[in-house]
């Protein structure tokens, strides 16, 4: 008797040990692997390419590339031009290529020079998504960055908040980008839609850089005394507007709406400076950039260019990262942390 008792113990807990393996244990790995989510490996390289490196503009877009990087478990390298120059970003991406990466993340500095490099990668089976600042006529899968139209649009109107409606002001821009050429078709736009007694008088090249910015807009306060208004489309050029304002004793007659929220350009809007610049969602870029590439790479999503699975979601081609106006009443809020 006491051995059968003994045998329907083992037999029990055979069943239990069972039970547990195939309900118990097999639920948990499921929500494992639900936890964890998608992951990838550190031999997967993605590249974040693009012009001026180092400046203060790429980091917070750089952190958000590498924070998505750290998310998924994959490795992130940054590339970049040195210098304000089409060739020398072509050369860098170019090199990239050659070392057959995950994926690359652009921006491009114009928007067609890029193009050849760009096909090149796609067509070598790299995917290649665009931020910031796009190649439109390229193979590249999507754009991730501002809707910069949209941006000159609100430029336009706290421009015309600012001067009250009337005057003469200018744009310092790079006309040869076509992220800052968008910017200033929707601030000129807006201004002759809504605010036809707001004049643009001109439109100048500053190059990217604060001393030729500067010296631009001495330029248009010589020709034209009375102005009253400045849109720059990026923060250098900003910065340079403000220096040109403050030398010439202007502060008090012109207003200035400038781009992104680097600490001078911060440092201008709290001093009343500058009036306003405009922030970008340059975290977002870079993480919704590595993001895209992850999925691309891993054939999770599928290009909207290829008619091939079509049980695979399709990958959004263009991502507005948004805007927010800054003005001296909440810049503290967006100081480097």
């Amino acid at each position: 008797m006491k051995k059968l008792l003994l045998v329907y113990i083992v037999l029990i807990g055979t069943l239990m040990a069972y039970l547990y393996m195939v309900f118990v244990k097999e639920d948990n790995s499921e929500l494992l692997n639900e936890t964890e989510g998608l992951h990838g490996t550190l031999d997967e390289k993605y590249v974040m390419v693009n012009f001026l490196a180092g400046i203060d503009y790429w980091k917070n877009g750089l952190k958000g590339f590498e924070d998505a990087a750290e998310a998924l478990g994959v490795s992130v390298e940054y590339r970049g031009s040195t210098q304000y120059d089409v060739q020398e970003e072509v050369m860098v991406l170019e090199q990239v290529i050659a070392r057959k990466p995950a994926g690359i993340a652009v921006s491009a500095i114009d928007s067609e020079s890029l193009n050849s490099a760009i096909n090149k990668a796609v067509e070598a089976g790299i995917p290649v998504v665009m931020f910031d600042a796009d190649a439109p006529n390229s193979k590249a899968y999507s754009y991730i960055g501002t809707n910069n139209y949209n941006a000159g649009v609100t430029a336009a109107r706290k421009m015309a908040e600012l001067t009250g409606g009337s005057g003469k002001v200018g744009v310092v821009t790079l006309p040869k980008q076509l992220n800052h050429q968008e910017r200033t078709r929707g601030f000129e736009e807006t201004l002759q839609k809504e605010f036809p007694d707001v004049q643009l008088i001109g439109v100048e090249d500053g190059k990217g850089d604060q001393m030729v910015s500067e010296q631009k807009v001495r330029e248009l306060l010589e020709k034209y005394p009375d102005l009253k208004g400045i849109f720059v489309t990026e923060a250098n050029g900003g910065v340079g507007a403000g220096n040109a304002i403050l030398r010439l004793g202007k502060l008090d007659q012109v207003r200035i709406i400038s781009f992104d929220t680097d600490k001078g350009t911060l440092d201008m809007v709290k001093s009343g400076t500058i009036s306003a610049t405009l922030a970008q969602g340059t975290w977002n870029m870079g993480y919704w950039s590595l993001m895209q590439l992850f999925h691309l790479h891993n054939h999770i999503v599928n290009p909207m260019s290829d008619n091939g699975d079509s049980s695979i979601p399709p990958l959004p081609t263009n991502i507005d990262t948004g805007i927010t106006v800054v003005t001296p009443a909440d810049v503290d809020q967006f100081y480097a942390k």
